[in-house]
C-alpha cells in the first residue's frame, strides 16, 4: 500500500510539473497579431524621408498607402503564404495605384515578410515581454559588396504587451510593440570636424486582430566634408500610421 502511494505521488508530481511547463511555454498565436485572408485591407498615413541638396538636407513626403491580401498561394518552399499588394496615392481624392508586392508566410510560431527581396522574421513566439530573436538572420549582410550591413545582427524584443493605443483617432484594445534597433556611431554631425555618423532606428506596433499598426524606420550615414566641400548624409526613413482597416 505504501509504495501504491508512493507511486501515485511521483505520478502526481510529474502532471503537476508538466501542467506548469505547459502553463510557462503558453502564448497566442503570431496570427492574432497579424491576421491574413484575402480582401483585407489595411490604410496609412505614410511619411517619406529624404535627403535633398547633395544630402544636406532632410524633406518628408507624405502620402497614403493601402495594404490588400491579394491572393493565397505557396513560397517557393510550398509553404502556405499570401501575396499583398500596397497601393499608393497622394491623398483621398486621388485614384489608388499599385506601388509593391509583399508576400507574408505565417505559421503558429512565427510571421516571415518578403520585402524588396529581403526575408524579415517580424513576429515569433512567445508573445511575452522583453522576448527577443534575431529578425534579420535571412538577409546577407556579410557579402563584401553588401550595402545591407546597417541590417546585420538585430535584435528584436517585445517591449509592451497588450497596450491599449489611439493612432490617428483610431482606438485600438490590444497592441504589442517590437523594437527592432536603435544605434548610433560615431559624432554628432552638428559637431564641427565630425568626419562621420550614423544613425539607425527601427520599430513596429501591431494591433490584435488587425495586423501592423505603425512603423518607424529612419537610417544615415553621414561623411564629413573637405575644405570648400561641405559634408552631406545618405539614407532614408519611413513612418507609417494606420487610417483604417476592415
Amino acid at each position: 500500500m505504501t509504495k501504491y502511494f508512493i507511486g501515485l505521488f511521483f505520478i502526481s508530481l510529474f502532471f503537476i510539473s508538466c501542467k506548469k511547463e505547459k502553463d510557462s511555454f503558453s502564448s497566442e498565436s503570431v496570427n492574432d497579431y497579424f491576421p491574413l485572408q484575402v480582401g483585407k485591407y489595411i490604410t496609412y498615413n505614410l511619411d517619406s524621408t529624404l535627403f535633398i541638396n547633395f544630402g544636406q538636407k532632410d524633406t518628408i513626403i507624405s502620402y497614403q498607402v493601402q495594404d490588400r491580401v491579394d491572393a493565397q498561394i505557396t513560397d517557393n518552399l510550398a509553404r502556405p503564404a499570401y501575396r499583398i499588394i500596397r497601393y499608393i496615392r497622394k491623398d483621398s481624392s486621388k485614384d489608388w495605384i499599385p506601388n509593391n508586392t509583399f508576400l507574408a508566410i505565417p505559421s503558429f510560431n512565427s510571421l516571415e515578410y518578403v520585402e524588396n527581396n529581403l526575408r524579415f522574421l517580424k513576429l515569433e513566439i512567445p508573445i511575452k515581454q522583453d522576448f527577443s530573436w534575431k529578425g534579420n538572420s535571412y538577409i546577407d549582410t556579410y557579402s563584401i559588396n553588401s550595402d545591407l550591413k546597417y541590417l546585420d545582427d538585430w535584435d528584436y524584443i517585445y517591449d509592451s504587451i497588450d497596450v491599449p493605443l489611439t493612432i490617428n483617432s483610431l482606438n485600438i484594445d490590444s497592441t504589442i510593440k517590437v523594437t527592432e534597433r536603435d544605434e548610433f556611431l560615431g559624432q554628432d554631425p552638428s559637431i564641427p570636424g565630425t568626419q562621420y555618423a550614423e544613425k539607425t532606428y527601427a520599430l513596429e506596433k501591431y494591433g490584435k486582430g488587425i495586423g501592423l499598426i505603425y512603423r518607424e524606420f529612419l537610417h544615415w550615414e553621414y561623411q564629413g566634408g573637405e575644405t570648400g566641400v561641405p559634408g552631406y548624409f545618405v539614407g532614408y526613413g519611413i513612418k507609417l500610421s494606420i487610417l483604417d482597416h476592415n
